[in-house]
C-alpha cells in the first residue's frame, strides 16, 4: 500500500493505512508516515503532541521508546483506556497486527499524537 519494493518495519505504515481506510488520512488528522520519527515530528510541529503524562483517548496515536533513549521505536493506535492501562492495536508486533496493553505509567510510552 505504501509503495515499498522490499520488506520494511511497518508499524507506522499500519497506522497510516488504518487512517486511510477510515477516511481520516490527511494533513489535519493523521499524516501518511512510514517512520515513527516522522509521525512524532508531524504531531509536534502541528501542536498535537502530548507527553506520556497525558491520559489518551480512543483513536489517539501512541508512540513508544523501547530503550528510553529519546527516540521513538514503535507506534500504534489507542483502542481504549481502562483501570490504569492503555489498550492498543499495533502493526508489526512480531510481524503481525496485535492487540496489546500497557500500564499508563510504562517507561516505554514516549507520547501521543492527538
Amino acid at each position: 500500500w505504501y509503495g515499498f519494493n522490499k520488506k520494511v518495519n511497518w508499524c507506522a505504515i499500519f497506522v497510516s493505512w488504518c487512517a486511510n481506510e477510515s477516511g481520516i488520512l490527511d494533513d489535519n488528522s493523521v499524516p501518511k508516515f512510514s517512520l515513527c520519527t516522522n509521525g512524532e515530528n508531524w504531531y509536534k510541529k502541528n501542536n498535537r503532541w502530548k507527553d506520556k503524562s497525558y491520559v489518551p483517548m480512543t483513536g489517539n496515536i501512541i508512540f513508544f521508546d523501547w530503550q528510553q533513549d529519546g527516540h521513538t521505536d514503535h507506534v500504534g493506535i489507542v483502542e481504549k483506556v481502562e483501570n490504569g492501562k492503555v489498550f492498543t492495536i499495533e502493526g508489526n508486533s512480531k510481524d503481525e497486527v496485535r492487540e496489546k496493553s500497557y500500564n499508563l505509567s510504562s517507561k516505554s510510552i514516549y507520547g501521543y499524537g492527538v
